[in-house]
């Protein structure tokens, strides 16, 4: 089992940039597939990016991309989301995740999973405010 803290959300006006980060607990970090994910009140969670286990393949939703990057950086067992260009929708709950499954170590020729159901260990989530 690994666990995951999210930092770095806050308040940011439209426009400007954040960076969110995840902390994972141990060495096994390497070996999940990470997502980023998103809910906003009174809305489901949803996907924002993924990104496997060594970095080499990604997928963004539509929503972010162009605008977001995910990425990690495995020998400090962290994962980051570099939001720009903020918009007013992007206000959110961020969480991070990590699966065993597609895009993992373990499973290398599939790709990351969008979906929530594959990603078994969770963050508690990081606020991100963007006003208008």
């Amino acid at each position: 089992q690994v666990q995951l803290v999210e930092s770095g959300g806050g308040l940011v006006q439209a426009g400007g940039s954040l960076r969110v980060s995840c902390a994972a607990s141990k060495r096994t970090f390497s070996s999940y597939a990470m997502g980023w994910f998103r809910q906003a009140p009174g809305k489901e969670r949803e996907f924002v990016a993924v990104i496997n286990w060594s970095g080499g393949s990604i997928y963004y939703a539509d929503s972010v991309k162009g605008r977001f990057t995910i990425s990690r950086d495995n020998a400090k067992n962290t994962l980051y989301l570099q939001m720009n260009n903020l918009k007013p929708e992007d206000t959110a709950v961020y969480y991070c995740a990590a699966s065993p499954y597609s895009g993992s170590f373990y499973y290398p020729q599939s790709p990351p999973t969008r979906s929530i159901d594959e990603y078994d260990y969770w963050g508690q989530g990081t606020r991100v405010t963007v006003s208008s």
